[in-house]
């Protein structure tokens, strides 16, 4: 156990007010911690301060306005422009003047839809300048998923580009923006259009403004105090059905959370490159291209193209040569598509990466095979970190700027400070270790971490704090060893039941991810008469493997060696690609509605529809020739 764990779990008020002090209050908060009766907590609260003050502001004014802030790289547009600390609070001024000038206040709301361009940066941070909540939809969202976050944000002001570019492929987002306008019940006064050469857009409706022109008139304004429990953000969390549910993070606790992280866990200091190869859209692109490296003094990466394809399975040692990249982090999913495409590395060794000292991976399980391929290519350490949406950082990891911890593969080594993680049995009885069971947190979660549903507080309680009362839910499985190291397994509706014996699909991944010739898996269920359900592998080959030969039966023979044959593993699917989210995470459900003939609905987050369409004719040829 670290020392930061220990102090925190002594004194949880102590550890917490000491961190406080790490960041420029205008006036300290005296209450550190309130708690409702219902578990909900509220961190900060009688503070006063700003978030855009702490990225921007206070690093002008304490000698880093030269240094470099945001770095944007663009492959698919070949642009890549710097901004200073000095630069970036200049432009985000005017772009908060420019919302001031539309009538936006402090508590009011936005909905920003844009690409990975510096102005949704700018964005982001204007609102916080001004006070208001911004919700970021990712670029591209379909119209109505759009209209249904406009519906429960009712933002004031929506502020979107003409055009997000996926590699070659040019989409264009004001029709989706006036398509999700017309949609909505509620319709904002305002939609400001920043316009791209790659497509120009027709601002030709009443509510219609050019992004360029509102910022040229507008005067900069300065930032707007706000207590630490007022909302910075609403998040809407990804696949969602129905009624979007909206994450919302408070201020202080956020930016006490995220500056404490940027040092405990991720070891890096201010002037260091750290780069998130994530989407502004996401979680992590909330908390680590923007608020964590800026309100850390760091200069962050801001990468408009994809981990292959823009140009090749290089693209990211290209990234980290040019701008010197200290630390990166990116989604497991990313690498194995570097993997897929360049099994041995070799593309490395074209590119100068010795600025790099640690690789940090999260958003989905991260396999030991990938974890070691990393390793080996890129000779630094590879440390996973486990945490979610609605906590906003990480909920285990190695403490890379403390003393690390040994690495366990498949491990996210140990809960963070501020986080007593429990694993629980379905009746809510602590689990004895090396036994899987519901990963738990004990309340009060720490700051930083969802505080409320936006709107909708009582199903902020039925979601997360009422299956185990005293606890937050996470909805992910998984065990402690007998070190204390933590292993997440995967989400808890991912068990498959055999028999009666119930089985970790994370487990089943594990064995058929370290065959030498597969690059991607995922296991599902597929319901069984006898069995009660029955495990499915859809596996993607490395590029240099061709064709079926003997891998679907030496992956049977894998698990039935490893499990046993209570796995009854024999069904493989070899599939050129794998079903995700634009934030890389596998569509298990859709899979195995597919395969158990049930309605499939397809998540308006998906990367690529067509991606369903070889695992369809996969499964009819299956059906046909039985």
């Amino acid at each position: 156990m670290t020392d930061d764990y220990q102090q925190w779990q002594r004194n949880p008020l102590d550890f917490w007010r000491e961190q406080a002090r790490n960041i420029d209050w205008f006036t300290a908060p005296n209450t550190i911690l309130s708690q409702l009766n219902d578990g909900a907590a509220s961190w900060f609260e009688d503070g006063k301060m700003n978030t855009c003050y702490l990225a921007l502001d206070y690093h002008v004014l304490n000698g880093r306005g030269n240094q470099a802030a945001l770095i944007y790289d663009s492959p698919v547009t070949g642009v890549q422009q710097s901004y200073s600390y000095r630069e970036l609070r200049d432009e985000t001024a005017k772009v908060a003047g420019m919302l001031v000038a539309l009538g936006v206040n402090k508590g009011d709301t936005v909905i920003i839809y844009m690409p990975m361009i510096p102005q949704a940066v700018m964005a982001m941070l204007a609102c916080a300048r001004v006070g208001a909540v911004h919700s970021v939809v990712f670029g591209g969202f379909a119209a109505p998923e759009l209209a249904s976050r406009i519906d429960d944000a009712k933002p004031k002001v929506i502020l979107s580009a003409s055009c997000g570019i996926e590699v070659n492929r040019v989409i264009k987002y004001k029709p989706l923006v006036d398509a999700a306008i017309e949609l909505a019940i509620y319709k904002p006064a305002h939609s400001v259009v920043l316009q791209r050469e790659q497509a120009q857009a027709s601002l030709d409706k009443p509510i219609d403004l050019d992004w360029n022109d509102c910022v040229s008139r507008a005067n900069a304004v300065e930032p707007v105090a706000v207590r630490g429990d007022d909302p910075l953000y609403i998040l809407y969390t990804s696949g969602t059905t129905g009624r979007p549910k909206g994450v919302v993070r408070q201020n202080g606790g956020h930016a006490v959370a995220l500056k404490y992280s940027m040092d405990a866990v991720y070891g890096v200091h201010a002037g260091d490159v750290f780069w998130s190869a994530s989407d502004v859209g996401w979680v992590v692109g909330h908390s680590y291209i923007v608020y964590g490296p800026l309100i850390h003094g760091c200069t962050t990466v801001m990468y408009e193209g994809k981990p292959i394809m823009t140009p090749d399975a290089g693209a990211f040692w290209r990234v980290i040569e040019e701008h010197s990249v200290n630390a990166i982090f990116s989604a497991p999913t990313a690498f194995r598509a570097i993997r897929r495409e360049d099994p041995k590395g070799a593309l490395v060794s074209n590119y100068d990466i010795s600025s790099l000292r640690t690789v940090f991976s999260a958003g989905e399980r991260l396999d030991p095979t990938t974890q070691d391929w990393m390793a080996n290519t890129l000779g630094v350490p590879v440390i996973d970190n486990w945490w979610q949406t609605e906590t906003g950082w990480p909920i285990a990891s190695n403490l890379m700027g403390r003393e690390p911890l040994g690495v366990k593969r498949g491990s996210a080594t140990k809960p963070v400070p501020g986080f007593d993680v429990q694993i629980l049995d379905d009746d809510g009885n602590p689990a004895a270790h090396g036994k899987q069971g519901n990963i738990a947190i004990k309340l009060p979660l720490p700051p930083g971490c969802l505080a409320s549903i936006w709107n909708d507080h009582q199903r902020f309680i039925d979601s997360y704090l009422s299956d185990y009362p005293g606890f937050y839910t996470s909805g992910d499985g998984g065990y402690f060893d007998q070190d204390g190291y933590l292993f997440v397994m995967g989400r808890v509706d991912d068990v498959i039941n055999i028999a009666g014996h119930r089985l970790s699909t994370g487990d089943i991944e594990e064995l058929i991810a370290q065959h030498p010739a597969v690059a991607e898996c995922v296991v599902v269920a597929v319901n069984d008469e006898l069995k009660g359900e029955l495990p499915v592998g859809f596996v993607v080959l490395n590029s240099a493997n061709h064709g079926d030969g003997n891998i679907k039966a030496e992956l049977v023979q894998r698990v039935r060696q490893s499990i046993g044959p209570v796995a009854c593993y024999r069904q493989t699917y070899l599939v050129p690609r794998l079903p995700k989210t634009r934030s890389g995470k596998v569509l298990r459900k859709v899979l195995k509605a597919m395969l158990n003939g049930t309605q499939v609905v397809v998540p308006p987050t998906i990367d690529d529809p067509s991606s369903l369409d070889d695992i369809k004719k996969g499964l009819l040829s299956v059906e046909h020739s039985s």
